[in-house]
């Protein structure tokens, strides 16, 4: 199930910015008593009731200003109103109901989206008293709060929270299905390797990046494995980005990286890897998703060797160093050379994000690995690894006890993760591996 998305909205200075940071416990947004410091809309991942979301800070709206910045702030607004799950309408106790609160209010009221009225700012008792005036915006209970003193803010999250689909309502997929999200950035040839696997011209083709905006699904079933395949828009780097349209794209791109089991992560093998590139392999590492990195435009590469292959798959393990366990292929969506490999490793790194190992053959691969390997020492304590139990798939989890759990040095657990994957492949997926004390709670 996709993450849902809470776009926080409102007219400007009324304290949308400090929520969202207190909320992503992080200051993402710039936080200033200047109206118009937020213009584009930032988002960020959260969790509340332990479950996960991710939030949209939003410009403030000036529903009568003609200006063309505080006209594309409204647009921007208004596109993320259309695309959230759940609308946190801020509001200012200290001034009261305004014109643009009036107006931003039946707005929200025609989206027939759940709306949450939050009246911040809401410090002392007179304005508490006189805050209930919200109710005339016809929004619903107005939840009184202080993002400043971080005031009520359980309260307004539990609303939230409450207001969020039920956990699977957008997970209709058989479960025996492997959804395929395809990302990069602009122009790397996603659209034409989406139209390849699918066997059809579902996606626009074009030289002119940014054609794709929405992700779009195609279910098809190869050698009797089922599909569902998302293509989705390319992400640029923020400056890239101009049009309101597209800036919104890259929270639909999340979403179906957020949805999908294994991610198909598209690079140019004439471009190289960029920032960018790493920013997005960055996130579906973070996600656990299953990944399969492809190097597109193969047929294009400049002064092609025997050892070319080898020398690019080199260069990508050292830029995307968090992920050696992800496979590459080397293909051009113009030729199809290598297209008809990627169901297969697909359906290889699905089963690796998915696979469960018995307990007692896991602690038996753990044991041996100590033996060929003692662990460190310090303080003249020695690690002592007591038990290892697998908590989770997707991506595959893992939770060992120890005596001593802030001795664990990562280069120690990162040894014990190869001698997991030499033992049980996982080649195509991240895991987790997380040290308790022995008397923690294994939950």
């Amino acid at each position: 199930m996709s993450k849902p998305i809470v776009a926080i909205v409102g007219r400007p200075n009324v304290g949308k910015s400090t929520l969202f940071n207190i909320f992503a416990d992080s200051r993402i947004s710039i936080v200033e008593d200047t109206p118009g410091v937020t213009r584009d809309r930032l988002y960020a991942d959260a969790e509340w009731l332990d479950r996960k979301f991710t939030m949209v800070d939003t410009g403030g709206i000036e529903m009568q200003n003609t200006d063309s910045i505080a006209v594309s702030i409204r647009e921007q607004a208004e596109i993320a109103i259309r695309e959230a799950d759940v609308i946190l309408f801020v509001c200012d106790a200290r001034t009261g109901i305004t014109t643009d609160d009036m107006e931003v209010a039946k707005l929200l009221r025609q989206s027939r989206k759940p709306v949450i009225l939050a009246v911040n700012k809401a410090d002392t008792p007179k304005q508490e008293a006189e805050a209930y005036e919200f109710y005339n915006l016809g929004i619903g209970e107005p939840y009184l709060i202080s993002a400043s003193n971080k005031l009520n803010l359980g309260d307004l999250l539990d609303a939230i929270v409450e207001k969020f689909p039920k956990e699977g309502d957008d997970d209709d997929e058989d479960e025996d299905v492997i959804k395929v999200a395809i990302i990069g950035r602009p122009n790397v040839g996603k659209s034409s390797i989406f139209n390849d696997i699918i066997g059809q011209t579902r996606s626009i083709v074009s030289d002119v990046a940014g054609t794709t905006r929405d992700a779009i699904d195609v279910p098809v079933e190869k050698d009797g494995q089922t599909y569902l395949f998302i293509d989705t828009a390319g992400m640029r780097r923020k400056g890239k980005i101009d049009e309101p349209i597209e800036k919104y794209s890259i929270i639909r791109t999340l979403r179906a990286v957020d949805r999908s089991d294994v991610v198909l992560l598209v690079l140019n093998a004439v471009e190289g890897i960029t920032e960018q590139d790493k920013k997005i392999a960055g996130y579906a590492h973070e996600a656990g998703k299953g990944i399969v990195i492809v190097v597109n435009k193969w047929d294009l590469y400049p002064n092609k060797t025997v050892m070319s292959t080898e020398e690019f798959t080199k260069t990508i393990r050292n830029e995307l160093i968090f992920m050696p366990y992800a496979n590459v292929v080397y293909v051009s969506a113009l030729t199809q050379q290598r297209i008809s490999r990627l169901p297969e490793m697909i359906r290889d790194a699905a089963e690796a994000n998915s696979m469960r190992v018995a307990t007692s053959v896991l602690n038996q691969v753990v044991i041996d690995a100590v033996a060929m390997n003692q662990p460190p020492m310090e303080k003249g304590k020695r690690l002592k690894i007591l038990y290892t139990t697998q908590v989770k798939v997707k991506p595959p989890t893992f939770v060992i006890f120890c005596n001593e759990p802030e001795i664990m040095h990562f280069s120690y657990q990162r040894y014990l993760e190869n001698q997991l994957r030499e033992a049980f492949g996982f080649k195509g997926t991240p895991i987790n591996i997380i040290v308790r004390g022995k008397n923690e709670d294994e939950a």
